[in-house]
């Protein structure tokens, strides 16, 4: 029986279990996954790592502490690894039985620090390998925040780039790659874990390593051969260049007290962000991606080959074209070998999708383009299971979390293990509420759209429109979930959910999303207005004359473009999520290759097409009522990109509301404040849409009802 929530809210959406990818052991019965649950009537988090047994779909609790986290398959019997965090700003490495769930978990190191992303190798039968990523000081130790001395100061001096990323101020601390071993001794019952060694240490190139602010576990690989991972490059200004290299650092014991100093992988032409490197199989090869330019974050990454981890100058490319553009014209993220080695398995957006690909392994092989073996959905997860098939992990725009299993040799043979809303149903959800379109853009070419409409859609009746502008600006709305923007949140309250994808959008070829650049506020303006004017021709279930339209980054950018441009006046009501206010500020923001790539320059030199794009350029004809929203641990887009609207729209008497949250960054993470943060915005775009109204009517109506 399938316990169905009465509504969609965003009370039902924030408590919703949230589960991550499940990992499967080496005989394909069992997978770990976490699933993290936030009560808003207890005001607390819980935390679970359970087992699923992936032929029944039944699961079982492994452990429910706080602080326990990324549980890994040790690859010895059902063994299983986790950590915790441990008192005074330790981390706690956790082995147990999978098993034999009645044995109590077992603490076999504790880590003088916080330190996360866990992976395992097998060195030999007795020895297996661990990596983990962690801040370094400058002295190359362990640093643990409860127990570094305290400065006196809160002084800060800088005399290079970055002074802030993303959300955090720089600090001399920085991050490293740090290797072990765990050994089982004959005869003894209990593992042994050596102490950690910085990999990154010791060596005359500083490399920092995960990459902030985003980098993880997909930054590195490890193998019975040593370790892969990108870092920056360290003689390059990190704030105007995206340049990051992939090294190499051959380790055989992982016991070694000093790591052999990093090799670097070289790749030609090829000079931007490096990423998703992963060791073959029998670890003699491997596989990552690669972007060319060294100022363009949002650049095409090409699939590349290391075929022999010993020959670190022979790189070959996948899908090759002698002007540099590459055949294959969609974006690469994740890489998965196939069990043999002869396959990959790779993620990319297309169509608005989270597809999966396959290819051979080899680009001397790869003659026809990659293959979709998954085409709805998103994928976020990719293993190998023992018979050579693939336990996949999605979401869709109903589902928050589905595994399933594919064999990549028959697309259509596709088994779902579990769904955690059973397809919508938990949520109050249907596949049948969603539909999409294509229509022609500014220019000649046609633009993809997402529709979403109400659960409780009913032929013949009008429903007010809410547009929605994605952010990036090179992004996409995908078949995908989210907690922070879910289509079906403002479905449910009785709108007509549009989410187009307009000029600079991912995963319609790159010359699409290369559209955009200089120019910000036409191509992609044009296209909405194309997409509200298609609305209104062709969809007649749609109330456009109650419209409101939202963004966040580059989608509240737009909206605040939108807001000088007649387009404004279609909507009843505006919401800007951390957007910007003027493309002159750009230099408050950190990563500077940004702008300097979208504006064709830097503000000196192009002055021009910086002032031609700038929303300020129009406040003269700002007329819609307008919710402003902007945090202050937004580095990215700073505060004032967020005040300097408001007092605009409250100096010329526009109805308009600031909201704000001090302890968040560029999205709004925690739950309590998220909760707030979709009653304001849903609060302000229904009143001016009317739905408000006919809630509060239909309220009367009920409470008037006797029986």
């Amino acid at each position: 029986m399938t316990v169905r929530a009465k509504q969609f809210t965003p009370e039902v959406l924030l408590s919703a279990p949230r589960r991550s990818a499940a990992v499967p052991n080496t005989d394909g019965r069992l997978a770990l996954f976490t699933v993290s649950t936030y009560s808003f009537q207890s005001h607390s988090k819980t935390s679970e790592i359970r087992l699923l047994d992936i032929k029944t779909g039944q699961t079982h609790l492994l452990c429910s502490e706080l602080g326990a986290s990324e549980p890994t398959w040790l690859g010895e019997k059902n063994l299983v690894l986790w950590l915790k965090g441990g008192e005074k700003g330790t981390t706690e490495l956790v082995l147990a039985d999978a098993e034999n769930l009645d044995k109590k978990p077992e603490t076999v190191q504790t880590f003088n620090g916080s330190v996360s992303n866990l992976k395992v190798t097998r060195i030999d039968a007795d020895n297996i390998a661990l990596a983990l990523t962690g801040l370094a000081t400058p002295s190359g130790t362990l640093y643990n925040s409860e127990t570094a001395e305290k400065p006196r100061s809160t002084g800060r001096v800088y005399s290079k780039l970055f002074v802030r990323q993303w959300d955090a101020y720089v600090t001399e601390n920085k991050s490293s790659i740090w290797y072990t071993t765990l050994t089982k001794f004959p005869g003894a019952s209990s593992m042994t874990v050596a102490p950690l060694k910085n990999a990154l240490a010791g060596h005359k190139v500083s490399l920092e390593s995960p990459v902030p602010p985003f980098g993880g576990a997909s930054d590195f690989d490890i193998s019975k051969n040593g370790i892969v991972f990108v870092a920056k490059d360290p003689k390059l200004d990190p704030a105007n260049h995206t340049k990051t290299d992939l090294y190499y650092i051959p380790l055989r014991t992982f016991t070694e007290p000093q790591a052999p100093s990093p090799m670097i992988t070289k790749t030609g032409a090829l000079k931007g962000y490096s990423s998703s490197p992963v060791f073959s199989p029998d670890a003699s090869s491997v596989a990552f991606a690669r972007m060319r330019s060294d100022q363009y974050e949002s650049d095409k990454p090409r699939l590349l080959l290391l075929p022999d981890i010993t020959d670190l100058s022979n790189v070959q490319e996948f899908y090759e074209t002698k002007d540099g553009g590459g055949q294959w014209d969609l974006r690469p993220e994740a890489i998965v070998w196939s069990k043999d080695g002869t396959e990959l398995y790779v993620t990319a957006e297309e169509n608005g999708r989270g597809k999966l690909f396959k290819l051979p392994s080899s680009p001397r092989h790869a003659i026809d383009l990659p293959t979709a073996i998954i085409n709805d959905g998103t994928v976020t997860d990719v293993r190998v299971l023992p018979d050579s098939s693939l336990f996949v992990s999605s979401n869709s725009l109903v589902d928050n979390s589905v595994y399933s299993i594919v064999n990549p040799s028959k697309r259509s043979d596709l088994t779902t293990v579990s769904s955690y809303s059973k397809g919508g149903k938990t949520f109050g959800l249907s596949q049948h509420q969603v539909e999409e379109f294509w229509y022609k853009g500014a220019e000649d070419y046609n633009v993809h759209a997402w529709v979403m409409k109400p659960s409780f859609f009913k032929k013949g009746e009008k429903y007010p429109l809410a547009y929605l502008i994605h952010g990036g600006p090179q992004g996409a709305w995908n078949e995908g979930w989210s907690t922070r923007w879910n289509p079906a949140i403002f479905a449910e309250q009785g709108y007509v959910v549009v989410t187009p994808n307009p000029t600079g959008s991912t995963g319609y070829g790159m010359d699409f999303q290369n559209g955009i650049k200089n120019n910000w506020g036409g191509r992609p303006y044009l296209d909405l207005v194309k997409g509200f004017e298609y609305i209104e021709s062709n969809l007649d279930y749609v109330d456009t004359s109650r419209a409101v339209a939202l963004g966040a980054s580059y989608g509240g950018y737009m909206v605040n473009w939108i807001q000088g441009h007649p387009l404004g006046r279609k909507f009843k009501a505006l919401v800007t999520h951390d957007g910007v206010f003027s493309t002159l500020n750009q230099y408050s923001s950190e990563e500077l290759f940004f702008p300097h790539h979208d504006f064709g320059g830097t503000l000196w030199e192009n002055r021009e097409n910086y002032e031609k794009w700038d929303p300020t350029a129009h406040l003269k004809e700002w007329a819609t009522p307008h919710l402003i929203i902007h945090n202050e641990l937004d580095y990215r887009l700073p505060i004032a990109e967020g005040l300097a609207p408001f007092n605009v729209l409250q100096t010329k008497g526009i109805p308009s509301k600031f909201l704000t949250f001090p302890d968040e960054n560029h999205w709004v993470l925690k739950p309590e404040n998220s909760l707030v943060w979709h009653r304001e915005v849903l609060g302000w775009i229904n009143k001016y849409s009317g739905i408000s109204k006919e809630q509060d009517d239909l309220a009367s109506s009920v409470s008037g009802v006797t029986i």
